[in-house]
């Protein structure tokens, strides 16, 4: 039988085994649940599996049975205190005869914000909130930003050579990722609600954007492209757009002639307000609408620039293959205004690497930047 150390050790256990539920569960949060005795040995553990299914809570206690009574329970975010599309876990837990509840972090929610926390107490149980909390709130993060902030978290991946560059300077840029890289990319595809890219790309390269063997979602692809001109009825995205979503976002001043010629083809479309520029805020703000939690941008400098330079990437996926270009002409894979100085503290936060392949693969959370202008930024 397992045995923990601390507490710090099993909350961090509820954590790593509710990440097997990314792209299953969304838009709720993913959650781990464990249980365990006075002693900390493990008695059973659960996982929010996917949505509208048990929560983490109920799966743990069902497979411990009686052995609930009088042990811990350890819960990475406060049990809910609501009816939803399953009953309150709160009252589950209550029911359940536990010793002690550790949670991880409270529920952001209006709807729940404490509530799980204080009808536990108000039962009589002994609550204890915040244990491992900066790792409990990271795991729902983009659950977190959908709720508060009404858009979707926002993950940035590509793919540069060791100098940097995303294409030479003739444009070609097939393939420097290795195939493993190539492999780990579909199935992040898999899990996520959208997939976001620019018109360039879309004439340029003539993607598919499909996850393959496909995950436990089918993302959206979403082209923002203030024409409209860039779905033609030979690309790949017209041939597949009636089977997998396409969205094309275009600007106030595209023709109605032409947006109806988009939907001939089985695509939707979005627009903005302005004229000839197509909102990134408004498009994301679209999506949130939609309940998408996690969307995957997967575009080329212009439209990662743009991104990045309104404060719009939350996560980074950046594969290093070990090549060189060369070239001032050769393209950098962040274009837009960028910064006016290089920042003197890292750039990413929960900062990890790994090889895959013959690359490195590194991921990190984007560090706010307070002072970033909240102008509106939008891509032509």
């Amino acid at each position: 039988m397992r045995h923990f150390d601390s507490d710090t050790d099993i909350m961090q256990h509820a954590i790593d085994i509710a990440r097997a539920a990314f792209g299953h569960v969304e838009p709720n949060p993913m959650v781990g649940a464990v249980i365990v005795s006075p002693e900390r040995e493990l008695i059973a553990e659960g996982f929010h599996q996917k949505f509208g299914g048990p929560h983490a809570e109920i799966n743990a206690i069902q497979a411990a049975g009686e052995r609930t009574r009088g042990a811990d329970l350890f819960v990475s975010l406060e049990p809910c205190s609501h009816f939803g599309k399953t009953p309150p876990c709160a009252d589950a837990v209550i029911q359940a005869g536990f010793r002690r509840v550790i949670i991880g972090c409270p529920d952001p929610g209006p709807h729940v914000s404490g509530q799980g926390i204080e009808r536990l107490r108000d039962a009589g149980l002994d609550v204890i909130l915040g244990v491992s909390e900066a790792e409990a709130r990271r795991l729902i993060a983009p659950f977190e930003m959908l709720t508060l902030s009404q858009r979707p978290w926002v993950h940035a991946k590509w793919a540069m050579t060791l100098d940097g560059r995303v294409a030479s300077r003739n444009g070609h840029s097939k393939w420097i990722s290795s195939e493993q890289s190539r492999a780990w990319v579909h199935d992040l595809r898999g899990r996520v609600d959208a997939i976001i890219t620019g018109s360039g790309t879309v004439r340029a390269d003539d993607p598919l954007l499909t996850a393959r063997p496909s995950g436990p979602r089918t993302a959206l692809r979403v082209v923002m492209d203030s024409t409209g001109r860039s779905v033609t009825p030979e690309s790949q995205f017209a041939r597949t757009c009636r089977a997998v979503g396409v969205l094309v976002c275009v600007s106030g001043s595209c023709s109605p002639k032409r947006i109806e010629a988009l939907h001939a083809l089985g695509a939707e479309t979005f627009r903005t307000a302005e004229p000839g520029f197509v909102d990134i805020a408004a498009v994301l703000a679209e999506l949130a609408r939609r309940r998408f939690t996690n969307v995957l941008l997967e575009a080329g400098p212009g439209l990662l620039g743009g991104f990045s330079d309104a404060g719009l990437i939350d996560e980074v996926h950046a594969f290093i293959a070990p090549k060189l270009v060369g070239g001032i002409l050769a393209t950098p894979a962040i274009g837009g205004l960028g910064q006016s100085a290089i920042p003197q503290i890292a750039s990413l936060s929960n900062f990890r690497s790994v090889q895959i392949g013959e690359d490195l693969l590194i991921e990190g959370d984007v560090c706010r930047d307070e002072n970033r202008s909240t102008l509106r930024h939008a891509i032509g």
